[in-house]
């Protein structure tokens, strides 16, 4: 039984499951951008290079099955065929997949960067309101305001504060 309440507990912490959001969140993107890739900037840079398709871009690294129906040239049917393929031109579509995700990461972290900086500037400069105190601040305050407030009743003069020697 502690086993099962160690594992709610660490799974009720927020983190775990923020990160568990940011993992599918992330592969639902990497699902966008490899078809913002193969669909999109790809035939673009096909068209533009008359016809140029990276995908069909292979060394066979072995025999072709002797069942093997379709065209020498289909790296798709070859490699679900079997055939050991080395397939340079699917691996740099994957580069470019790569390439365009890095760079929307990273215009994604510039702008949450540059969106702290501003809170920041406006909490140096005083135009921001201030943060909330924790909820422990604001009632050690209560108490101590209460406290004061019991003390000037009964003119109990206020003590001061311990001298450091």
């Amino acid at each position: 039984m502690t086993l099962l309440h160690e594992f709610r507990k660490f799974v009720a912490r927020g983190n775990v499951l923020d990160l568990a959001v940011g993992v599918i969140i992330g592969a639902a993107f990497g699902t966008i951008t490899k078809s913002l890739t193969d669909d999109m900037i790809m035939p673009v840079i096909g068209w533009l290079f008359g016809g140029f398709d990276f995908s069909s871009y292979f060394l066979r690294l072995g025999p072709i099955p002797a069942t093997y129906a379709g065209s020498p040239d289909n790296y798709a049917a070859l490699k679900a065929a079997g055939v050991p393929l080395f397939g340079y031109g699917q691996f740099v579509s994957v580069v470019i997949n790569f390439i365009i995700l890095a760079f929307i990461v990273f215009l994604l972290v510039k702008f949450v960067n540059r969106a702290i900086a501003v809170v920041h500037e406006e909490q140096k400069t005083g135009t921001a309101p201030p943060a909330a105190d924790p909820p422990e601040v604001a009632l050690l305050r209560e108490i101590r305001d209460e406290l004061r407030a019991r003390r000037e009743d009964a003119g109990i003069a206020p003590s001061s504060p311990p001298s450091s020697s």
